[in-house]
């Protein structure tokens, strides 16, 4: 009787068991991650909303030809000041598929709390084992908010003048500090296995040093780009999936070399490597002054009077009389930048084409005489070579 008992007894317990675990599976399935989700932020830029929508229908063509496979691709795009829609990109057989999450009513993402609260809802939305983060705007680098000035609208009526791009709007209500968005990934707890900024001037080692502890690399433009931007249509398949840093620089370099305004700059800064080299640019800081009447013959990366972003590497060079630091920076430059591309000249909309007779892929504003420079001595890579 007892044995019987027990029996049931059993057999219940192992009823109950197969019920609670089939309730599980099919009314509360658990969301396996994906590998990679790209996120697309397009914050507010005053008048860039039709190439933001070209840069997108860019991305689609290259999606079309069957490029996820465990990816997502979410985008934050502000169309208007008063209004952001968050939109996924989905691979459907052979074509790709826009589906609007959710939207923020003024959204204003000059505030870290807002990129942090937005990068939390794709988050929940499309959980991943990596992150990547694409920021298209207008870009001034490391500059804050407060010394950005847009520049003048003349060269945004020219039809003769090619339009380039200069991280925001061209007003401070709308402009948004490297800082600011170092701080809501931070928050966000979100580390970045790449950030691409589609803009001007954001491959800047000011810039990139602020942003070191959120993303391992960074890629951008030490010159201004072209307002066309990324060509995504050929160089998403690099920045999708198993990343190729090498071969997005060659095809960035390739569209560029044939482009209407042939002018393009390309460079990957792994930003692991940047305490390294700002240890030895301390240590070269220490010993080594630069000498003002060489400042001419050192490569300017703008169209600036005074120019106002130069090229880190010639500087250096014309900074360093000691071979033995200098040889040492030059060896940790090229890991800290290992990949990077130019044409022969790059274009600025202030003062047309300039020749490039030196490049490391990344600037800095150390020796500018600018007025905008003012706040340099404020930026944690002045205060970590100095």
């Amino acid at each position: 009787m007892t044995v019987k008992i027990l029996h049931k007894i059993f057999l219940l317990l192992l009823l109950a068991t197969f019920m609670l675990t089939s309730c599980h599976d099919d009314d509360e399935p658990i969301d396996e991650p994906t590998e990679q989700t790209v996120i697309f932020f397009m914050p507010w830029s005053t008048n860039m909303t039709p190439y933001f929508e070209q840069n997108i229908v860019d991305f689609e063509t290259a999606i079309k030809g069957g490029l996820l496979k465990n990816e997502r691709v979410i985008v934050c795009i502000s169309s208007t000041t008063s209004r952001a829609n968050v939109i996924e990109l989905r691979q459907e057989q052979n074509r790709c598929v826009r589906d609007t999450l959710m939207f923020y009513n003024q959204p204003d993402f000059t505030q870290r709390e807002n990129i942090s609260r937005m990068l939390n809802d794709v988050r929940a939305i499309a959980p991943a084992r990596r992150y990547s983060l694409i920021v298209g705007c207008h870009g001034m680098g490391w500059l804050p908010v407060s010394t950005s000035r847009a520049r003048s609208q003349y060269h945004f009526e020219r039809d003769d003048v090619p339009q380039t791009r200069w991280f925001g709007g061209f007003t401070s209500e709308y402009q948004i500090e490297t800082t600011t968005l170092a701080d809501a990934i931070g928050d966000a707890g979100m580390r970045m296995e790449y950030i691409m900024f589609d803009d001007c001037f954001m491959s800047s080692v000011e810039a990139a040093y602020d942003l070191k502890d959120v993303t391992d690399y960074l890629i951008g433009c030490p010159t201004e780009i072209m307002i066309y931007g990324f060509p995504y249509h050929l160089c998403t398949r690099h920045l999708v999936g198993t990343v190729d840093y090498a071969a997005l620089c060659q095809t960035f370099y390739d569209f560029y070399s044939h482009y209407t305004t042939p002018c393009g700059t390309i460079a990957v800064t792994d930003c692991r490597e940047l305490d390294a080299l700002a240890a030895i640019v301390r240590d070269i800081n220490l010993t080594q002054e630069f000498d003002y009447a060489l400042l001419s013959d050192v490569q300017r990366m703008d169209g600036y009077n005074p120019p106002l972003f130069y090229d880190l590497g010639d500087y250096i060079a014309h900074l360093c009389a000691d071979q033995n630091l200098l040889d040492a920076f030059n060896r940790q430059l090229e890991l800290t930048v290992p990949y990077k591309a130019h044409t022969a000249q790059y274009y600025s909309a202030s003062n047309g084409f300039n020749d490039i007779h030196a490049y490391s892929g990344i600037t800095t504003s150390a020796p500018s005489h600018n007025t905008r420079s003012v706040g340099l001595k404020d930026t944690k890579w002045h205060q970590a070579t100095y």
